[in-house]
Parts: C-alpha cells; sequence; structure tokens
C-alpha cells in the first residue's frame, strides 16, 4: 500500500481528530505533526493537508511548515499530489487558507486534482445545501466527502494526449496589454501545438444571472445558457473541446477582469454537463505594480476548487510590468518563459 503522508500542524480538537482518522484509516500514513517531523523528502508523494483554523483563521505552524518547504527549494515537492481538510471555528477563512496552501505548494512543484478540498465553517453550516441532496446529517456529509476526497487523492489518472486543443481565454488589447505580449512570447515556445485564442469583447458576455438550479440544469440539457449569444455559440463549446485552458489574466483592482469573471460565473450550465477533472488549466497574470498572487488565487479558487479543473504543477507566469512593452525587459523573462512552455507540454502532451 502506497504511503500518504498526513500534515497535520498546530493544535487539533477531538472532533477534527476523528473526521480526519474515518477518512484516512484504510491507508498507511506518515504523520506529520511538528517541523522536527518533516520528511528530508517530500517529492513524489502523496500528501493530506489536514488544517483546523484558530479564531483569527490562522494556523501559525503550518506556515513554518510550508517556509522550511521553500527553503529547500522550488522543487522540495515536485511530483506529489495533494489534498486539503479544513476546519474552522467561524463561518470564515477556510476557502482563502485552502487557496493560499494550494499557490504556495503548486509554486514548489505540487499538483492538485479538481476539487481537492473539504471545508467544514461553524457547525458544519456550509454542508446544509448538500443535506438537500443527500438526507444525511451534516457530520455525516462532512465525513464521507472527506473519505472521497482521500479516495481521490488515491487514484490520479493523468492521461496525456497525443495532440492536446489548448484554448487560450483572454480580453485585452495586444497594442497595450503586457500581458498579451508575455503571452506571445510563451506562444513562440509552444509553435506547432493546436492553440485557439478567444478574445472576450466589450459587451459580449453578460455576468451570470442566477438562475434556479432546475433552470440552470434544463438550460445545461439544451446545450444554452438563459443570455445565449457567444457565450453559448463559442465560448461553452471551445470549453468543453478544450483539453487545457490557459488564462491570460491582467491584474485589475487586485482581481480577474470582470470580463473573464463572467466566463468563469457562466461556465456553471457547462459544469453541471461536462466534468472538469482531466482538463488542465494555465494561467499568465501581469500586475502594473504588486498583486499578481491575489489574482493567480482567485483563479485557483473559482476553477481548481470550484469548477475542479485540475491543477499542473507551476500552473501559472506571474510578472510585474507597468509600462507599455516592459514585460519584455524583465531580466531572465525569457529563461521562465521557455520553462513556462515546457511545463505546459509536459503535462497535457504524451
Amino acid at each position: 500500500m502506497e504511503m500518504i503522508y498526513l500534515i497535520m500542524p498546530g493544535k487539533i480538537s477531538d472532533s477534527f481528530a476523528e473526521v480526519v482518522k474515518t477518512a484516512t484509516e484504510n491507508y498507511q500514513l506518515t504523520i506529520v505533526k511538528t517541523i522536527q517531523d518533516f520528511p528530508v523528502d517530500l517529492r513524489n508523494k502523496k500528501i493530506i493537508f489536514a488544517i483546523e483554523l484558530d479564531e483569527c483563521g490562522f494556523n501559525i505552524p503550518l506556515f513554518g511548515m510550508l517556509l522550511k518547504l521553500k527553503e529547500r527549494g522550488d522543487d522540495s515537492l515536485l511530483g506529489s499530489r495533494a489534498v486539503i481538510i479544513i476546519q474552522s471555528p467561524s463561518e470564515l477563512f477556510t476557502k482563502s487558507t485552502a487557496q493560499k496552501i494550494i499557490f504556495l505548494t503548486n509554486q514548489m512543484g505540487c499538483r492538485f486534482p479538481g476539487h481537492p478540498v473539504v471545508e467544514a465553517t461553524y457547525n458544519f453550516s456550509n454542508f446544509l445545501t448538500w443535506q438537500k441532496t443527500f438526507k444525511l446529517p451534516l457530520l455525516k456529509i462532512y465525513q464521507e466527502q472527506s473519505i472521497e476526497l482521500v479516495k481521490k487523492l488515491t487514484e490520479e489518472n493523468l492521461k496525456l494526449i497525443n495532440r492536446p486543443k489548448i484554448l487560450v481565454l483572454h480580453s485585452s488589447l495586444f497594442k497595450t496589454s503586457n500581458t498579451l505580449m508575455l503571452w506571445k512570447m510563451v506562444k513562440e515556445s509552444l509553435s506547432g501545438e493546436d492553440i485557439r485564442e478567444l478574445h472576450v469583447e466589450n459587451g459580449t458576455v453578460v455576468d451570470c444571472r442566477g438562475c434556479s438550479y432546475k433552470t440552470c440544469i434544463h438550460y445545461s440539457e439544451e446545450k444554452s445558457c438563459f443570455y445565449g449569444g457567444i457565450m453559448v455559440k463559442e465560448i461553452l463549446p471551445a470549453i468543453e473541446e478544450a483539453d487545457c485552458i490557459i488564462w491570460l489574466c491582467p491584474n485589475y483592482n487586485d482581481a480577474i477582469s470582470a470580463k473573464l469573471m463572467a466566463v468563469i460565473n457562466r461556465m456553471t450550465v457547462l459544469y453541471k454537463r461536462v466534468k472538469f477533472g482531466n482538463k488542465t488549466i494555465f494561467s499568465v497574470v501581469v500586475s502594473g505594480n504588486s498583486g499578481s498572487d491575489c489574482v493567480v488565487k482567485q483563479l485557483i479558487g473559482a476553477l481548481n476548487i470550484n469548477k475542479g479543473f485540475r491543477l499542473p504543477p507551476y500552473f501559472t507566469l506571474t510578472a510585474t510590468a507597468n509600462d507599455p512593452g516592459s514585460v519584455k525587459g524583465i531580466p531572465g523573462i525569457d529563461k521562465r518563459v521557455k520553462k513556462f512552455a515546457e511545463d505546459i507540454r509536459r503535462e497535457i502532451k504524451k
């Protein structure tokens, strides 16, 4: 039986410990509770982050561990795959902390399957919607989802493709956009690949209307959406067909641009019909001054945690460039671009 490394730092309540025990009881575990417990090498491992937060949303020993991993180098988790079980004593912090864990470890080479997080908020209130479907006590739903999550960790089935279809989504103008200039550099290193670019123009994608579950299911079965338009005619079919989607995201006030966020929101109608777990996402994020990590974590939350796209190691290329064209002059950018293109090919192409 393959070893699973259970990273469970800080103060842990009996109730959380019992959930984790139930989820992992059929597996061989190495339990890591302190920095002193850390294995010499955490590459090519299966990892569970079991994290209980305090009232302020902190688990300070966890970030001491992540710092130690970072000190080992940017390949300290290369080849590893992880999931997260996270619990908070309030209604806050589970999602934002999970995003941060994924962001930091992904930059050290860790991959994550789609839907890699089971979270529990105060009184398990985040499971109330699930209870309408499963008709079980909230704690039981929490336990069952944790069991399924650990099972998912052990059953990775990465399929490489002879000629993968790559979809690139953006909403910028080539004349001034450092983000598109950086993508063009990446694209040159991906010559010969099957790449389709879609520009989400002003006024072409209306944000999600928030239809009821039954209404959304109806439109999903009809391969349509309430608003129709380019989203139904071009973008959703392109996402369904693609093996890999690259999101080009300039930093707009430390967030994804409204047009691309509208695309993500409108994907729910496709999500109800198509599973995204075999589709890989990458991103290119450029900030004028700072904050690229804010945008990247938003992508992780929306696309990997919520929508279930698989997250490969080193899934994002970030840069800071303000004046138009200045991205080309960043020291070492050519080397970073080449590595990013190599990462894309390695993750999707046979």
